[in-house]
């Protein structure tokens, strides 16, 4: 495995990391912020709540409770409603306030398509500095999700491993935007699916190793981003009320 000089707290000085575990400080900084700001800690703590149906579509989101509970001004509480509503997870609606977004069947499959365009880019300037126990750590993820009994520890699982194959590509701004649209991606999963969700093996994670163990970055993008835009169908009282599809991938 190649070596890369890094430093014992950061990738600029003294000691000797692998590359993996470069790849894995990189990862860990960008997906949290240094010294987390108040706003940073709402916006965080309210998108998680959103995602995992604690906060349901519609319900209004109360400036005041919110300031309260975190012990905050209303300035960084205004400011997590701007992030929020960047990241489509909650709509301000003149004279009725903030509340969180609803479902919307168009946004599921702008979220499919452009997870499908962005993860096949970053993957294709993470191969280059993809290794062989980078790849392992990715199968292990791979093997996690196939064994998880519950929706939200494989959607975890299934995170950690498209997160595992893109980090290298080194690219914080698009890391972040793929973040987000996983958070998006949950948020259609816990909220559309929880009830008729099913172990399941997945043959494309595994096509998606294969092809980059043999070298063929092509095979392994084209096959990322056919399985990110891969979407099936809700329950059919789902259907009728919201016409949508969750996200798979």
């Amino acid at each position: 495995m190649r070596r890369a000089v890094v430093a014992d707290g950061g990738p600029n000085s003294g000691g000797c990391l692998s590359t993996l575990e470069r790849a894995y400080f990189i990862y860990k900084t960008m997906t949290r912020e240094p010294e987390e700001t108040v706003a940073s800690k709402i916006t965080r703590i309210l998108a998680e709540r959103i995602v995992s149906g604690a906060l349901a579509p519609g319900e209004k989101l109360r400036q005041d409770h919110i300031a309260a509970e975190f012990g905050a001004s209303h300035v960084p509480v205004r400011e997590a409603f701007r992030r929020l509503e960047a990241q489509g997870l909650a709509v301000s609606e003149p004279r009725r306030g903030v509340r969180v977004a609803a479902f919307d069947p168009a946004e599921m499959r702008e979220v499919a398509e452009m997870r499908s365009a962005l993860e096949a880019l970053a993957l294709r300037h993470a191969v280059p500095h993809l290794t062989a126990a980078m790849l392992a750590e990715a199968e292990r993820a791979a093997d996690e999700a196939d064994r998880c009994r519950d929706i939200r520890s494989w959607e975890a699982a299934n995170r950690r491993f498209h997160r595992l194959l893109l980090a290298p590509c080194g690219m914080p701004r698009l890391l972040r935007a793929i973040d987000d649209l996983h958070a998006a991606s949950a948020r259609f999963l816990f909220g559309s699916s929880a009830a008729a969700w099913e172990p399941r093996v997945d043959v494309e994670h595994r096509a998606i190793l294969a092809a980059l163990r043999r070298g063929d970055a092509d095979a392994a993008c084209a096959t990322l981003a056919r399985h990110v835009k891969r979407i099936g169908p809700l329950p059919r009282r789902a259907r009728a009320e919201q016409g949508g599809y969750p996200l798979f991938g």
